[in-house]
């Protein structure tokens, strides 16, 4: 992937255009642990370019996430007793998800067991385009028979403690054995497999493995793949193959730390800084044209 092939995907808008063109985007994240995560998500969505975007989160997380998101929709859930979300909040969720395009769920959610099983009744109920990070994926942890039911539409993304967890084995700390463990993961599963780190490694079954060349050691701080799973939604959205659709966003995403990092520097780089420069990143591999 260089902004060359990027730029393929994302040709210019249609004067014409309306937000429905670019993806209805349910976001199921956050609880009082973790109110950073859903919006971090949220944003990273709406920076990539979504056509609407709402966030479910729990009644305790509402107030905060109303207020802060003023761009994106937020659907107030019903939480279980430690204001996550449960079961509870199900069935509401599963009838509005038939209006939506993309699903992206994981981020903050917590390790409450009710949550878990709320977590993977929505994930194999939704056969639509999705995208499983953080506690999403903790929630599917050592889950073989429920990986194989998730689908081709499926976008996981885990950094290398959570690919161990989830699938019960080691990843391998060279470049090699990282390709060899993301494309039999895929293989085996019939899923889109990020595998998060140095080089982030994208992987299908019938695919050619990317390793993606952006991205700097700025990024390896608590949030970013918040962002990520924000951007990989919002592509998909856009109407991407879920191969395709990560392969940008683990570039895009990559691209902009790498310019941010030129004013705050590595140390000081944080998520947010990663979606001020989105903007300027899809400016300057679009030649300015937007």
């Amino acid at each position: 992937m260089n902004p060359k092939d990027f730029r393929r995907f994302f040709p210019p808008r249609k004067a014409a255009s309306h937000k429905g063109d670019f993806g209805k985007i349910f976001i199921i994240a956050g609880s009082p642990d973790f109110p950073g995560a859903p919006y971090l998500t949220s944003m990273g969505a709406l920076r990539a370019g979504a056509g609407l975007i709402t966030l479910g989160v729990s009644e305790a997380l509402y107030p905060i996430m109303a207020y802060k998101l003023t761009e994106v929709m937020v659907r107030r859930c019903p939480g279980v007793k430690d204001g996550a979300l449960g079961s509870k909040a199900e069935s509401g969720i599963l009838s509005f998800l038939k209006t939506q395009d993309v699903l992206a769920i994981g981020p903050g959610l917590g390790m409450n067991p009710e949550t878990q099983h709320f977590v993977r009744r929505v994930v194999l109920s939704w056969r639509g385009p999705k995208v499983i990070d953080a506690d999403g994926l903790n929630a599917l942890n050592g889950a073989a028979s429920i990986l194989k039911k998730l689908g081709s539409k499926t976008v996981v993304t885990p950094h290398p403690g959570e690919a161990r967890r989830l699938f019960k084995e080691p990843v391998p700390a060279d470049d090699s054995g990282r390709k060899k463990f993301a494309m039999d993961k895929a293989e085996k599963n019939g899923i889109v497999v990020v595998l998060k780190g140095h080089h982030t490694v994208v992987a299908a079954s019938g695919q050619a493995v990317y390793v993606n060349k952006t991205g700097n050691p700025g990024l390896a701080t608590g949030g970013s793949g918040d962002v990520l799973t924000g951007i990989i939604a919002a592509f998909l959205g856009r109407g991407l193959e879920p191969f395709v659709a990560a392969q940008c966003a683990v570039f895009i995403h990559g691209y902009a730390a790498d310019l941010a990092v030129k004013k705050f520097g590595e140390e000081s780089l944080a998520p947010t800084d990663v979606l001020d420069y989105l903007p300027v990143a899809f400016r300057k591999i679009s030649g300015g044209r937007n």
